[in-house]
């Protein structure tokens, strides 16, 4: 299958699954789910749906359970996360996963240490702590820079006028 050719044009409503959750904690799984399916709506052409975190490692590489109608592609997110200092050092195995046959269409892995403090960064966190709680915060600056240099890297599926139409009543 080549991506240009079939999945651009296929592979665009998503459901993201961040699993197992980092350190344990729900939380920081929810914030990485969020982030990427916020990002995504508002940066990249793709109709993301769904958002969701597990606690275990995935049983079914194909993620069928997140395949229900309407998802035509699993956004997963394997991540590391451990606090440093003012901080936290961040990792993420992602792999975007199409629903049709389960099989991958896209992978990435990246990682960085930044601080927890960004001034260009003060709205998002306070945003992210009030729907997700102010335990949140010392994980949202560095989560969101590694998610965008990750997901920036995913390729552009095409969009039709219905789909621009649904995209729009997303309103994300």
């Amino acid at each position: 299958m080549d991506y240009a050719t079939v999945d651009r044009l296929q592979v665009k409503r998503l459901a993201v699954v961040t699993q197992p959750f980092p350190q344990g904690q729900q939380y920081i799984g929810d914030l990485w789910s969020l982030i990427a399916r916020q990002w995504l709506n508002q940066n990249r052409d793709y109709i993301v749906k769904a958002n969701t975190s597990l606690p275990e490692r995935p049983t079914d590489p194909t993620f069928k359970e997140q395949c229900v109608e309407g998802i035509e592609g699993v956004l997963w997110l394997d991540p590391a996360v451990k606090r440093v200092g003012d901080g936290a050092e961040v990792a993420v195995r992602a792999q975007l996963i199409r629903c049709r046959d389960g099989e991958e269409v896209w992978a990435a892995e990246a990682g960085g240490s930044w601080d927890s403090e960004d001034k260009k960064y003060v709205e998002r966190k306070q945003q992210y702590a009030t729907e997700l709680g102010q335990e949140v915060e010392p994980y949202v600056v560095p989560s969101y820079k590694l998610l965008v240099a990750t997901l920036d890297t995913l390729p552009s599926p095409e969009l039709n006028d219905a789909d621009k139409e649904e995209k729009i009543d997303l309103g994300e």
